[in-house]
């Protein structure tokens, strides 16, 4: 694995002096965004994954996540951002595709796919990269994360492919907010489906 520059860990402490300033009032949040960063570095470490670009996504990740549900929905409906749903039942998925798109704006230096691992991290993709995947996957898995599904997700870790882990988690996700009675985006189907083809479980 390719070690990272000094100046893509200036880059990296400067995003997270940037993110702590914006989560000064959110500090469990803080917590979460931080150790997501430590486990994407690690997934892509295992898996062969960019591990600066990782990190910078990981730390970018719930960048919006400090923004009001209101002010999110006006943002992705000034953006034009389609969920093919209501922007109201999509309000937990919104800060990821809405910072997306404004994050290159304050960020010009990191390249596309880092935002583009940003906005993926809440509603997926039929197409998930690598690097799409271990934001996601961090996401899911990070050390504030607590139970028995939980556990179990961590231990297949380097046990199985990255695309595999990723269908776990995302299987997990869903029938969470199944058990939840909460609203399941209809693309979170799409993607589920594009993978039990991909991974041969049709």
């Amino acid at each position: 694995m390719t070690q990272m520059t000094q100046q893509q860990r200036d880059e990296l402490a400067r995003i997270e002096g940037l993110l702590r300033a914006r989560m000064d009032k959110a500090q469990r949040r803080l917590k979460h965004t931080l150790n997501v960063a430590d486990t994407a570095a690690e997934l892509a470490r295992t898996y062969g994954v960019d591990e600066f670009l990782a990190r910078a996504a990981g730390l970018l990740h719930d960048w919006d996540k400090v923004v009001p549900a209101d002010e999110l929905a006006a943002r992705a409906v000034h953006l034009g951002l389609d969920f093919s749903a209501p922007v109201t039942s999509v309000l937990p998925l919104l800060h990821g595709p809405v910072a997306a798109r404004e994050l290159p704006a304050q960020f010009p230096e990191l390249p596309e796919e880092v935002f583009q691992a940003v906005a993926r991290h809440t509603v997926g993709a039929a197409d998930m990269t690598p690097l799409d995947m271990v934001v996601f996957v961090a996401d899911g898995i990070e050390p504030m994360r607590n139970g028995e599904d939980i556990a179990r997700l961590r231990a297949l870790v380097g046990d199985v492919s990255l695309e595999e882990l990723f269908f776990e988690c995302l299987a997990q996700g869903a029938s969470y907010v199944l058990q939840t009675r909460r609203y399941l985006y209809p693309g979170t189907v799409d993607v589920y489906n594009a993978y039990v083809a991909k991974l041969g479980r049709a």
